[in-house]
């Protein structure tokens, strides 16, 4: 935190510590300055450490009121020229990875199902054992991004709450691995992801699962859970404020036609601009209540169409980077006819990734193969194994789970 970045202004405003966003200037707080650490009377918020430093000593703070003018995270990075990106590299091989992961995975989604099941029933949220989930999350993508992210298209329609929250996770820290985030960052990110739509346990069930077009009354209810989930969360002990802004935050859009508070870019954090384009890839990429999945590519092409409007722009255009043509869990079919899910994908030639070959086109193989398709590329696999289209799972009687069941035998 930085003091006298912004001129104050002489209009201020009292809000929640939970509303307070990178690029604010805080001018006043609910106690005496003498009785914080902090060395100034007044100063900019920079990152979400300097909002969770705030809250240790304050729950109301004044802000000033120059709204527009708040500095927007590319910004403030650019200015501090202190954006250090961390590199990654893969520790070892997805199909190595690929036990840990769907064990991780098992646990993860069971402790998701049990911390909604919880808020459901009127309960807090055990930050601990959210914490500790995306921890592990976090060390299975930081081994390898792919194995896990191949669990998380494994999809079961009647519990579509609790595993869209786990795979906002996954996505998340995959997204933000991409990034070059640090690893005590993935862990806030994936907290986020995790718990972003907690306030849907407070919409009523015939709302949330009503399989027709809701009606304005029954929108509204449903738009209510971003302040249901930043009260539930802000009732729960060792929340961050960065996981309260984004349950809160997540549905703003950058060109201020979002809800709850209708905020433009400048007032919508990072996490929370990262969280609302990895909550729409999974969304529009399962089969919902009242919407059925399309590909991968399709939801890609829907946030390149929205960047600038409903995403922030660079981001969308990263995760598009992030994600690829084909990632992991992808069904696809090739020009020779053969049906095959996206095993891992390749750094080098992005659009010819490893893949399990299971069927050609209606007949079953004897066993599944393990197919490297940058063999096209060096010559040692002819043009038609080149990828003819993704497939939405389910497609020529194809299931991801039921590869998941059946463990990965692989010729």
């Amino acid at each position: 935190m930085r003091p006298g970045y912004l001129k104050s202004s002489e209009k201020t405003i009292k809000i929640h510590i939970s509303e307070l966003k990178i690029g604010m200037y805080v001018s006043k707080l609910d106690r005496p300055w003498l009785e914080t650490p902090f060395l100034m009377q007044g100063f900019m918020i920079e990152s979400l450490d300097d909002i969770d430093a705030v809250a240790e000593y304050a729950q109301h703070v004044w802000i000033d009121a120059v709204g527009e003018e708040w500095v927007a995270p590319e910004e403030r990075a650019a200015v501090k020229g202190q954006a250090k990106k961390v590199s990654y590299i893969n520790k070892i091989d997805a199909k190595a990875e690929h036990a840990a992961a769907m064990d991780t995975y098992r646990e993860a989604r069971r402790l998701t199902r049990s911390l909604l099941d919880d808020l459901r029933l009127g309960g807090v949220i055990n930050s601990e054992q959210a914490k500790s989930t995306v921890k592990e999350c976090v060390h299975s993508i930081l081994r390898n991004s792919d194995a896990l992210i191949w669990m998380s298209k494994i999809r079961t329609q009647d519990e579509y709450t609790a595993e869209h929250c786990l795979n906002v996770c996954i996505l998340a820290i995959a997204f933000g691995r991409h990034l070059g985030m640090s690893e005590g960052d993935l862990e806030r990110l994936g907290l986020c992801g995790l718990l972003h739509d907690v306030g849907k346990m407070r919409v009523q069930p015939e709302v949330l699962h009503k399989p027709a077009s809701l009606t304005e009354k029954e929108f509204n209810m449903m738009k209510a859970h971003t302040v249901h989930g930043r009260n539930l969360l802000m009732s729960s002990p060792g929340i961050p404020n960065s996981t309260i802004d984004v349950a809160y935050s997540h549905h703003e859009r950058i060109d201020g036609t979002g809800y709850p508070r209708g905020l433009s870019s400048s007032g919508i954090s990072e996490f929370a601009k990262i969280i609302a384009i990895v909550d729409a890839y999974d969304a529009m990429t399962a089969d919902r209540c009242y919407s059925p999945s399309i590909p991968s590519t399709e939801a890609l092409k829907i946030i390149f169409k929205d960047r600038g409007t409903h995403f922030d722009d660079r981001l969308g255009l990263e995760f598009i980077k992030s994600v690829g043509l084909y990632p992991p869990g992808t069904l696809v079919e090739l020009v020779n006819g053969l049906i095959a899910i996206v095993f891992e994908t390749n750094s080098k030639y992005r659009h010819l990734p490893k893949v399990i070959a299971v069927k050609k086109q209606d007949a079953k193989l004897e066993k599944n193969v393990l197919v490297d398709l940058s063999g096209v590329e060096r010559g040692s696999l002819d043009k038609s194994f080149l990828i003819k289209r993704a497939l939405n799972d389910g497609s020529f009687g194809v299931y991801i789970k039921d590869y998941r069941e059946q463990g990965l035998a692989l010729g």
